[in-house]
């Protein structure tokens, strides 16, 4: 049953990074179950999840009023990559985180053992912007009255009559100390709700029409598809452009013919002769 719900918060934590795009760091450190107060003699389970390299070179570890940086074999049970805690005290209050040998570290995640009667069960974990948080007043001793008043800041928000306050969509404005407290059994510690911000991706000035999934899954790789044929295109006209503008035109073969003009001869005008003059021939 254990190895179920690693799982299922090992997905949850996975997708709660890839979601806020927190991915600067190798690692980062899993609560099971995922809540940052706990009674005396609880148990709980803390691993590191690997996101980059191998998890063998990652160890839990925890800073306490009376230690700093110890890790598992001083204070839990090392079970393959999870440090076990069989019997919590309130000298395991503290914070906890994974830690390289190359000294690099995950986030860290503050825990607290109360030997009180009420404790606020409330996601150790960071909440992604927008999802469902339920926060709940818990008692070690069954009260007559369920009911809770929880707080913000030490700020009252409001009374829930089944001890259960439910946050439908977070948001940043909803980050801070929580605490809740019952009418007979008194008052929880706090603890803080870290909540990160949703990735947002910058949308186009106007509107597109919905579309199915699988249409979207074909115009996806044709869009891709007509984007290189487009830059291909744009290639080789540039460098048909440049290769004809540095070019240098050929030289056009011309025929010269000697071509002279004589001037036309004045041609003489026949003689006219005006009188026809007959002689006379005298014979002998």
């Amino acid at each position: 049953m254990m190895e179920d719900h690693n799982s299922v918060y090992m997905i949850l934590l996975l997708n709660m990074l890839i979601c806020s795009g927190k991915t600067q760091r190798d690692a980062s450190v899993l609560v099971i179950p995922n809540r940052s107060q706990f009674f005396k003699y609880e148990s709980v389970s803390l691993s590191c999840v690997v996101l980059q390299g191998n998890s063998a070179s990652w160890r839990v570890v925890r800073n306490t009023t009376k230690t700093e940086n110890q890790d598992c074999s001083y204070w839990g049970v090392l079970r393959e990559s999870s440090c076990n805690i069989l019997y919590t005290f309130p000298s395991d209050s503290g914070e906890y985180r994974c830690q390289s040998w190359s000294g690099e570290h995950s986030n860290t995640v503050k825990i607290t053992v109360h030997g009180g009667h009420v404790i606020l069960e409330s996601p150790a974990l960071p909440v992604t912007e927008g999802h469902s948080v339920t926060l709940n007043c818990r008692y070690q001793e069954t009260p007559t009255d369920l009911t809770a008043d929880f707080y913000k800041d030490g700020s009252f928000i409001r009374t829930e009559i089944t001890g259960e306050m439910t946050i439908p969509a977070v948001n940043k404005s909803d980050e801070g100390l929580y605490s809740c407290r019952n009418p007979e059994l008194g008052e929880s510690p706090e603890s803080w709700m870290t909540v990160t911000d949703l990735p947002r991706s910058p949308s186009p000035s106007y509107s597109t029409p919905p579309t199915s999934s699988h249409s979207s899954s074909l115009l996806l790789p044709l869009s891709v598809l007509g984007a290189a044929c487009l830059c291909i295109f744009l290639v080789i006209l540039l460098f048909l452009v440049l290769k004809n503008k540095g070019a240098t035109p050929k030289p056009i073969d011309l025929i010269y013919t000697d071509v002279r003009i004589k001037p036309k001869e004045k041609r003489e005008a026949d003689p006219v002769y005006s009188e026809v003059k007959k002689c006379k021939s005298t014979g002998q």
